[in-house]
């Protein structure tokens, strides 16, 4: 639907993301942290905006530059989570007032057209208004291409919104060798560029990064043109700001292949609208740690609130409901592997220390050192070692056993010192008490209690999990497993992690003799199944379900047989 055509078209784009469930972050790249805001004022006609802002430093002047701001509205299309839709606005005048001690009103004034002017005089088009565009970024030749979707475009360039756990694989000022930005239509453009910029983008996992096109052919040069003169005719078009235009681009009308793409992403919209509270936070966490990550590499400081935020929701999300936690780690099976694990871990070791002891003063530090552990791995991606989700050869594996090294690396020349306990948790969790661990190779005389722990926690967590394409062991197996490993862990650790989540833990999934699969969400005392969410009925196979049953009516779908590998019947968690 085209927007009305009076008024100012910034302002009208605005409110069209405002109508549906949305956030707004302020950004700068002086500051640390995007700012969360609420828009309270908007003037369609002037183009006057009023946000308000809470911010507790000693100087919001961060946030501002030469009198201007920039911000991003991030809107979820109901219902639920269905589309997710971008609009940034950078360089916006802005008057700050200060309301009380920690309340800023920001007064803009949002520009007349939405086409923004860049400084070497090139107009920057942006995707708006449901304008969509695929982008795949070749960070290494044949070894690792990255999706996304276009989020603006211009003869020089264009910005790329990108899942932030593949974001670990790139740097500001590198060269890309390519990018192919393909529109609905099916037309393609290819071009190699450089990294000007990246930030985290928005609050569900993603990041922006700014691509500059280089080495561009004449050839090349004139296509581009093309192509950011039918993006502005189509937000010209969807915006209602030229009476000129009545119709569509052609490339932006899908064909057959995108068709068919949009009708599979709806699918999948669909099948996350379903998701907890308890998910969502369990999910942020993951979100949280990756942006933390992104600070690490791109901002040279590490994000200490940040993530102790992460382990204080963890904590939190551990005391508010115990099992719905443990069935909420659950929904992090689609996050990159060494995020999965590493708030699986921090959120078992949360579980078993406040178990042992609610008020151990030692919990929060160890929750932020199991989330940190593994946080070295992505800090070592680089042209030997390009991805952390390829099946790795012996060499790369060696490669990633420095990942304990590469963090202490990076917080010594970031300039923070971890607590004794939290440092012990990320160095140590990796030893084993006959010294064949690594890094140190330290025995059982030289590890902590709570080293100790998180090692079994760890090597339970790795080998029920497929890893580098073996496939994952079943509970019962992983215990044997660390049982049996020769004196290299505590076993009466081990027996009671057993005794906390049984031989079928929560959020397994279980195998029933009527031919049904479940994700176990309850156990007992004994810890066996008390409720379940059955997503599968093996007689008809393309068929995914979603109820959930009591023990009292697990006649429905047989006896338990025991818990099997979800890759092995096709049943997936869908990511948010």
């Amino acid at each position: 639907m085209v927007t009305p055509r009076s008024g100012n078209p910034s302002a009208h784009v605005v409110r069209s993301l405002l109508q549906h469930r949305h956030e707004l972050s302020v950004y700068s790249k002086y500051a640390r942290y995007a700012l969360p805001a609420e828009v309270t004022e908007l003037d369609l006609e002037a183009g006057h905006l009023v946000l308000e802002a809470e911010y507790g430093g000693a100087d919001m002047d961060h946030y501002i530059s030469d009198g201007c701001l920039s911000f991003d509205i991030e809107a979820l299309k109901v219902p639920e989570i269905s589309e997710r839709e971008v609009f940034t606005l950078s360089n916006v005048p802005v008057k700050v007032l200060k309301t009380d001690s920690t309340t800023y009103r920001l007064e803009c004034q949002l520009p007349e057209s939405v086409f923004v002017k860049e400084s070497r005089g090139a107009v920057r088009i942006p995707f708006i208004l449901g304008m969509q565009a695929r982008v795949s970024v070749e960070v290494y030749l044949h070894e690792l291409s990255i999706p996304g979707r276009l989020r603006n475009l211009s003869v020089g360039g264009c910005m790329v919104d990108i899942a932030l756990a593949d974001s670990i694989a790139i740097s500001v000022e590198q060269i890309v060798p390519g990018v192919t930005l393909e529109f609905p239509n099916g037309e393609s453009f290819f071009a190699e560029a450089s990294v000007r910029h990246m930030r985290p983008f928005g609050n569900h996992g993603y990041a922006a990064v700014g691509l500059q096109f280089i080495n561009l052919s004449a050839t090349q040069t004139e296509a581009l043109y093309h192509y950011v003169s039918e993006a502005e005719r189509e937000a010209a078009y969807r915006s209602g700001v030229n009476d000129k235009v009545s119709s569509h681009s052609p490339l932006f009308i899908p064909g057959a292949k995108e068709t068919k793409i949009l009708q599979r992403e709806e699918q999948e919209r669909q099948k996350r609208a379903h998701q907890t509270p308890m998910q969502r936070g369990v999910k942020e966490v993951a979100h949280q740690l990756q942006v933390g990550l992104m600070y690490m590499k791109t901002r040279d400081f590490f994000p200490e609130e940040t993530l102790y935020d992460c382990a204080d929701t963890l904590l939190y999300l551990v005391g508010q409901d115990r099992k719905g936690f443990l069935y909420a780690l659950t929904f992090l099976r689609d996050e990159p592997d060494w995020v999965r694990h590493a708030v699986q871990v921090a959120g078992q070791l949360a579980d078993m220390l406040l178990l042992r002891d609610p008020h151990s003063p030692q919990v929060r530090e160890a929750v932020l050192g199991a989330l940190l552990h593994t946080m070295g791995k992505p800090l070592l991606v680089s042209q030997e070692l390009p991805s952390l989700k390829v099946h790795m050869k012996p060499h790369q594996k060696e490669i990633l056993k420095g990942h304990v090294g590469a963090l202490r690396k990076k917080l010594q020349t970031l300039g923070w010192m971890p607590s004794p306990t939290c440092r012990d948790v990320f160095e140590n969790s990796n030893e084993r008490l006959d010294g064949s661990g690594y890094p140190a190779g330290r025995r059982g005389d030289q590890l902590s209690e709570v080293a100790k722990l998180a090692s079994v926690l760890k090597a339970v967590n790795k080998l029920t999990h497929e890893r580098n394409g073996i496939p994952p062991r079943s509970p019962l197996d992983a215990y044997r497993w660390v049982n049996d490993a020769a004196g290299a862990y505590d076993k009466t650790i081990l027996v009671e992690y057993i005794q906390h989540y049984g031989l079928y833990p929560i959020g397994s999934l279980a195998k029933f003799s009527g031919g049904f699969l479940a994700w176990i969400m309850d156990i007992d005392a004994k810890g066996m199944p008390i409720k379940v969410n059955v997503v599968k009925n093996l007689s008809f196979k393309d068929t995914n379900i979603d109820y959930v049953l009591s023990a009292g009516d697990f006649s429905q779908i047989g006896k338990l047989e025991g818990v099997v590998n979800p890759a092995d019947y096709g049943v997936r968690l869908i990511k948010a």
